[in-house]
């Protein structure tokens, strides 16, 4: 991801016994939770620092999905160079920013020997032993490893040629294994792009053709953190333009300068204390994590990344030819990780967030248009002040958004605990919570639901539940909730609602122990 752009299953079964009881007589029957296929999901990833972050929290996560690929990837930020000497460069690209005039070069910001997925994936597998014991799901080290490849990372928005990524994109994408294809891009789509245009090459003059094209576009999501090198403006939209989008809004801030005008319920979990206590100090995955001042840097020298200095102010960095676009934190605080919201859907705590973009859950919610990039500073202002008003702008935007960060970033630690704790009692698992009927149902307007719940915790931890209703519905007024806080609970659907509205209802459990899990089950009602 670059510097610009924006930017937690247990080791139990996840659904328990939980009692719904539904005066309705017309009902439509859900699959039972927990029968549920894992989402498929592959990672495209530039070495950007917040990339290595979102990365460590993605390997905590990969029990609740299913990884097909851990794919390099180049963006107008970061890419290698084809080791000829051939000399590259797009006009108002990053090196031609900030005063900068450093190419044509051979390449940008990117080590020799770059390796930040394998560093990742071989700490996980340091800590693979301890994940298991927690959650038997955890994929192996080495399933993994025989998921990593190199895609289209020569040059920035190149794809005239096939690489080892997109060739396994282009295989997962005409594979006939059932469920969505989730392709996140956390820097360009370069190689997303070359997949897809590989695809076309071979088939658009076949009979085949249509069907092809059609298959893809039912199956493939894409989840980009912006566009990162302009292939999809100029190849993937004009020609595969009923390939699903899902761009993300109001949800959590994860990105750079997440401390910046944080809520002060998630301020403290970006706090330097916050951070060694739950995160830095954690294992082989924690010490691969940066954070302010830490003393690294992706690539030694680069002028971009003067994150892991301390003890300089901002003016000095500047002096020393840093390109600081962002006022210096504290040491040992939160950094960022940017790329979050592109999986953070996929956790399968319950909120079924993945299932559609405009469901919402930890990742934030899809918007129907395109996303106008927040650091997008106006009239091409790059100062800093510009920089932290657009980071700021993030907070703001996601004030009527249920609170999800601390929930989501206590999983995170939650996990990182688990990596470095040998015994299942030493440790805390998440409360189970589950629903018997339907999670989708029908009910008349001014009908009464009752619901009748059970929430178990199998470390015997004091839970704390409650009903709220998700505004992630089309119907957009308020339900009234009898007993929110108890295990049974009454919704009453208003008399003015429409036939084919829907309304969201969630049951909420969070434990006391220490970091504390958050589990969850929405019930979608439409009205007939």
């Amino acid at each position: 991801m670059n510097l610009y752009a924006q930017r937690l299953r247990t080791g139990l079964p996840f659904v328990a016994v939980l009692m719904l009881t539904v005066f309705v007589s017309h009902i439509v029957r859900a699959q039972p939770p927990g029968n549920e296929r894992k989402p498929r999901i592959v990672i495209t990833a530039d070495p950007e620092l917040d990339d290595n972050n979102s990365l460590i929290r993605f390997l905590l996560f990969s029990s609740d999905v299913q990884v097909e690929g851990l794919i390099y990837a180049s963006s107008g930020f970061h890419w290698k160079g084809d080791g000829k000497g051939t000399k590259w460069f797009v006009p108002g690209r990053e090196y031609n920013r900030f005063g900068l005039d450093t190419c044509p070069c051979t390449s940008w910001r990117w080590a020799k020997d770059e390796r930040f997925i394998d560093d990742a994936v071989e700490a996980y597998a340091k800590v693979y032993p301890n994940l298991k014991l927690h959650d038997p799901t955890y994929p192996t080290p080495d399933f993994l490893k025989s998921k990593i490849r190199f895609g289209n990372v020569e040059f920035d928005g190149d794809i005239s040629k096939n690489s080892a990524g997109s060739d396994l994109i282009k295989s997962l994408m005409l594979d006939d294994k059932p469920g969505q294809l989730f392709i996140t891009a956390w820097g360009g789509q370069s190689t997303i792009a070359r997949a897809l245009k590989s695809i076309q090459e071979q088939y658009e003059f076949t009979t085949q053709w249509e069907a092809i094209k059609k298959k893809i576009s039912n199956k493939v999501v894409l989840l980009p953190s912006g566009d990162q090198d302009e292939t999809y403006a100029k190849y993937i939209k004009p020609n595969w333009p009923d390939v699903e989008y899902r761009q993300f809004q109001d949800g959590p801030n994860y990105s750079y300068g997440a401390q910046l005008h944080a809520k002060p319920e998630d301020s403290v979990l970006l706090t330097s204390s916050w951070m060694q206590e739950n995160i830095s100090s954690r294992g082989p995955l924690g010490a691969l994590y940066r954070v302010w001042g830490d003393g690294k840097q992706m690539l030694k020298g680069d002028i971009m990344d003067y994150f892991g200095f301390s003890g300089y102010t901002n003016e000095q960095l500047r002096s020393m030819g840093y390109v600081v676009w962002m006022p210096v934190q504290a040491k040992g605080s939160w950094l960022g990780e940017g790329d979050d919201f592109t999986f953070m859907n996929m956790p399968a705590n319950g909120l079924r967030a993945y299932e559609a973009g405009a469901y919402g859950g930890w990742g934030g919610r899809q918007v129907s248009k395109q996303v106008v990039d927040p650091y997008a500073f106006p009239a091409g202002d790059t100062s800093q002040q510009a920089m932290v008003s657009a980071l700021g702008s993030l907070n703001k935007k996601a004030s009527t958004y249920p609170g999800f960060f601390p929930a989501a970033q206590n999983d995170f630690a939650a996990r990182l605990k688990w990596s470095v704790t040998p015994v299942y009692g030493n440790a805390n698992h998440p409360p189970v919570v589950g629903i018997e009927g339907p999670l989708n149902m029908l009910a008349s307007a001014g009908e009464t639901i009752r619901l009748n719940g059970n929430v178990t915790d199998p470390d015997k931890n004091k839970v704390t539940i409650k009903w709220w209703q998700f505004f992630a519905g089309t119907y957009a007024n308020a339900v009234t909730i009898a007993n929110a806080g108890s295990a049974q609970a009454k919704v009453t659907i208003p008399k003015d609602a429409l036939p084919g509205q829907t309304i969201h209802i969630v049951l909420e459990a969070s434990d006391d122990g220490s970091p504390s899990f958050t589990r969850y089950q929405r019930i979608i009602i439409t009205v007939k």
